[in-house]
């Protein structure tokens, strides 16, 4: 039925007004008999209360924004899923706040641009500042973090470090010695990390087995797969070229190879290549890599803000990584034709 009023579902149950708004509400102070009725009538009539008055009678707007960067790279679509899901079941909307300039953070993230239009704040791979949170904090808009820290908000993380060292260590084991990376340029204008960190864990393991990264073998460049199949054909162009690379994320490895594709240089017979993050597409190319839990963390973080809008005090945790080894990465020295010999190079 349209035009459903919330005086037409009381008339329907036989109640009053306030009965169907506490019912609404989810208020206590309701006998389960009237609440069943009134539930039958809010199905029988289709009503949908309005946004806006839901929001003046519960203090709520139902609504939770998503801040994160470039929504289009995988990574951020994926948590999106996982957190749109949990949300969804909880009844809340989200808005969705794309950052494709450094500058465009803060505007998403001012207060007074948040207050009265949202209940919360997940922000993907971005952090507020310092003033952004004691603005936030002060309007009692909650914010949780997805793939950043503070140690003024709970997050949801991983340990980039380790997981850099655990692709080095499947690149050892498998006999690589001469390995490249390839990852994003340090110094960006959001301020991302993880490339650089992941780096440092990589070549920290490298240095540790006595088989130091060499610098000639590193090539950073901005995010993205075709600047990163650029940085792939600069190591294989080399006269020495590596035998394996570990690029920073999977969108990178996959512009790795790319670049052997159109070398001409078989993976993993003349060149193994391990991403980090397993995208789905990860799965569909047969690309070894480090897994984090996308997804996962999507819903985690969604569950951690929602807990946050009861007043309940809420922690963040760091999520697990895992290496997947899908067939991109084998041992140094052979052929998938069983051309070259059959051991690996110590």
């Amino acid at each position: 039925m349209r035009g459903a009023t919330i005086a037409k579902v009381a008339r329907h149950a036989g109640v009053g007004v306030g009965t169907v708004s506490r019912v609404l509400n989810g208020s206590p102070a309701v006998s389960e008999d009237t609440r069943r009725r009134v539930l039958a009538s809010i199905d029988a009539l289709d009503y949908r209360p309005h946004p806006a008055a839901r929001a003046l009678s519960t203090g709520r707007t139902m609504a939770i924004g998503v801040v994160a960067p470039f929504f289009t790279q995988p990574s951020v679509v994926e948590r999106l899923r996982g957190a749109a899901h949990t949300f969804a079941g909880a009844g809340y909307q989200l808005v969705l706040f794309d950052v494709e300039r450094p500058e465009q953070a803060r505007e998403r993230l001012a207060a007074r641009a948040l207050r009265g239009r949202l209940d919360g704040v997940l922000c993907v791979s971005l952090a507020p500042g310092d003033a952004e949170i004691a603005q936030l904090q002060a309007a009692q808009v909650p914010v949780v973090l997805i793939d950043r820290a503070h140690p003024r908000l709970p997050s949801i993380t991983i340990d980039d470090v380790e997981g850099g060292r655990m692709a080095a260590r499947h690149l050892l084991e498998l006999g690589h010695r001469r390995i490249g990376f390839v990852g994003d340029v340090e110094e960006n204008r959001y301020g991302f990390d993880s490339s650089a960190r992941r780096r440092a864990g990589f070549e920290a393991e490298l240095a540790e087995a006595g088989f130091p990264l060499d610098p000639e073998l590193i090539e950073q460049r901005p995010h993205g797969r075709e600047l990163a199949r650029e940085a792939g054909e600069a190591l294989l162009g080399r006269d020495d070229p590596p035998t394996a690379v570990f690029a920073s994320s999977d969108v990178q490895a996959i512009g790795v190879l790319e670049a052997a594709q159109a070398a001409g240089m078989p993976v993993p017979g003349e060149l193994s290549v391990i991403g980090f993050d397993n995208v789905e597409a990860a799965g569909y190319i047969g690309l070894t890599t480090i897994a984090q839990p996308l997804e996962e963390s999507g819903a985690l973080g969604a569950e951690l803000l929602l807990r946050a809008l009861t007043g309940e005090p809420v922690t963040g945790c760091r999520m697990t990584l895992t290496t997947v080894d899908r067939g991109s990465t084998g041992p140094y020295g052979i052929r998938i034709a069983g051309v070259r010999g059959t051991g690996a190079v110590q």
